[in-house]
């Protein structure tokens, strides 16, 4: 049975205007509204989709070179398309210019919006096609160019997987008030101890800190999804300001400034930055203290220089949040690994960590630091962290 709204069917009718035709008219035989949409700079007169490279862009996207012509078409479907009132879901096909034109527009829509994009590049490094939405990426196997006998059972499964998601309801929501915590695996005991003692009154969203997870989490904040931030781990930015390659953006914390969402923080393993395998850690870094987490995973002690850049990012980004803000410090240790007899321990590099938040870091009735003699994973560390919470959100749920 079909959903209500419509399937938006996009991508260059003027190169896959036979494979876009055919999976719409694959969602039509099944009982969905369809509305197709022409994303093409080559034609932009001659379409027959329901909606033309005009409609999407005016005149914008046709006054240079192709390549400037694609860049502004892509910047007008990112505006386009989270407009539309009456959309259920997106497929679009493309190569790898296809796919770097209508993904932007596609990580723009809320999380829970069905977005699949078939696709000549679904594999390696996918990170800019998907950014921090849930977006599905299908390797087209053969190229989109033309039916054949894999490509219209690729594209075909591609149509009735976006026909299932718009179509079936999704599970009811809870009616807990949503949490986001931030977790990394020497930050686990803490995270998993706020939970169990928050889980009755909250729904927990805990994202991994790679990176991307950082990003999905304040992605969740802009969409008005998550209520509140327990922000435990924020070792995102020491790979930020060294360069490891599990880096926050600049935006980091941008997502809490601009919506005022209560945040209760730590500096969760910001001992820490990381890299590959050991063979991909840096040149100017192999003297360091450098610990093999697994065989992909190889993490470098940061030094009290580099605390201070975390910590002065940390602040400013704090700075620039109305609140209300409550920075709790472990000064026991800030990882499994900082701590006595462990890898990480190093008393200068926390204090440089520490020292520099307490000079930074604005303190008045919205914004305060809290300091606990507990190291992050104690359990006294984690209650500190859920009564700052139930402070700032004066108790509730």
């Amino acid at each position: 049975m079909a959903g209500a709204g419509r399937a938006y069917v996009v991508g260059t009718f003027d190169t896959k205007g036979e494979e876009l035709r055919y999976v719409a008219g694959l969602l039509r035989d099944a009982g969905h509204a369809v509305t197709t949409v022409d994303v093409g700079t080559s034609d932009p007169d001659g379409s027959t989709a329901d909606v033309g490279p005009r409609d999407v862009a005016g005149a914008e996207a046709f006054t240079g070179d192709r390549g400037s012509s694609v860049g502004a078409m892509s910047a007008a479907l990112e505006r386009w398309l989270p407009a539309r009132d009456d959309l259920a879901g997106v497929l679009a096909l493309g190569g790898s210019g296809g796919t770097a034109l209508v993904t932007p527009a596609l990580q723009r829509l809320p999380v829970g919006v069905p977005k699949i994009v078939v696709s000549t590049v679904a594999s390696g490094n996918v990170a800019p096609y998907v950014g921090s939405v849930d977006l599905t990426l299908m390797y087209s196997v053969t190229d989109v160019a033309g039916l054949n006998r894999i490509s219209r059972r690729v594209l075909g499964n591609a149509a009735h997987a976006l026909g299932g998601m718009i179509g079936t309801a999704p599970p009811a929501a809870q009616d807990k008030p949503a949490l986001g915590l931030t977790m990394f695996g020497v930050t686990t005991p803490c995270v998993t101890s706020v939970t169990e003692a928050l889980g009755d009154r909250w729904d927990c969203l805990v994202f991994h800190a790679t990176g991307t997870g950082g990003r999905a989490m304040e992605k969740l904040v802009d969409d008005r999804l998550v209520e509140a931030v327990v922000d435990v781990s924020t070792t995102e930015i020491a790979d930020l300001v060294v360069g490891g390659v599990m880096a926050a953006t600049e935006d980091r914390l941008g997502a809490v400034a601009r919506t005022g969402v209560p945040w209760v923080g730590s500096v969760g393993a910001l001992d820490m930055v990381n890299f590959g395998a050991p063979d991909t850690v840096p040149e100017r870094f192999r003297g360091r203290t450098l610990y093999e987490h697994n065989a992909q995973v190889t993490l470098m002690r940061t030094t009290p220089e580099e605390n201070r850049a975390a910590a002065a990012f940390l602040a400013d980004r704090l700075n620039a949040c109305p609140g209300p803000v409550r920075l709790v410090l472990p000064l026991g240790g800030v990882s499994a690994l900082d701590a006595p007899g462990m890898p990480f321990a190093d008393a200068e590099a926390d204090a440089a960590l520490f020292d520099t938040l307490r000079e930074r870091v604005r303190t008045d009735d919205e914004h305060r630091i809290v300091e606990s003699p507990h190291h992050v994973n104690d359990p006294e560390f984690a209650a500190t962290l859920v009564a700052a919470l139930e402070e700032i959100t004066g108790g509730r749920p």
